[in-house]
């Protein structure tokens, strides 16, 4: 997969960011992971001091009747402790660059929730004035991302859709016992 002669021996050790998580490099040789639908995962590294993490959102649906499309403040709090987490490691915001994975919108004919977490994201990185090198979001398709946080490179696959079986009614098994009346 990446290969890095100078901080590995053998096999990297491979960290799985879930949906709600951020993961801050610890400098020795690493893969992040993660798979996404409609969540956002953004792969910040500072190429200088060679340290990066990844985190992985899902915006929260907004209050009803809110006007918006979707709550922001979790996908802020998640780049925000990205962010802060690599500055603890010596990370400098003005030199960290980001990659940004997933987006998708998964079922026809829901609300585009992929879309709103990409326009989220995208948005914050410009307030912050993070360049985003690479990105691979929106479509129908899920992702695999694989991030390694000293060299700043990723690797993103998409997941093909599996075959499932249609959906068949279930039918109750009729017992014996007396008629139900429903109104």
């Amino acid at each position: 997969m990446f290969h890095n002669p100078e901080t590995s021996v053998g096999s990297p050790i491979r960290i799985t960011v879930m949906q709600g998580q951020v993961y801050v490099g610890t400098g020795s040789h690493e893969i992040l992971t993660t798979v996404l639908g409609s969540c956002i995962a953004c792969c910040l590294y500072d190429p200088v001091a060679r340290v990066g993490g990844m985190n992985h959102f899902l915006l929260a649906e907004p209050s009803p009747n809110s006007g918006t499309v979707a709550d922001q403040n979790y996908g802020i709090y998640l780049m925000e402790l990205l962010i802060n987490q690599m500055m603890t490691r010596g990370g400098v915001k003005s030199r960290m660059k980001a990659h940004l994975y997933g987006g998708a919108n998964m079922y026809a004919g829901m609300a585009r929730i992929g879309d709103a977490n990409a326009c989220f994201a995208r948005g914050f990185l410009s307030e912050e004035k993070i360049p985003v090198l690479r990105n691979d979001v929106g479509g129908e398709m899920a992702r695999r991302v694989d991030f390694d946080p000293v060299m700043g490179r990723t690797r993103c696959r998409t997941v093909e859709p599996v075959a499932a079986p249609a959906p068949k009614p279930v039918v109750a098994p009729h017992s014996g016992g007396g008629d139900l009346e429903l109104f």
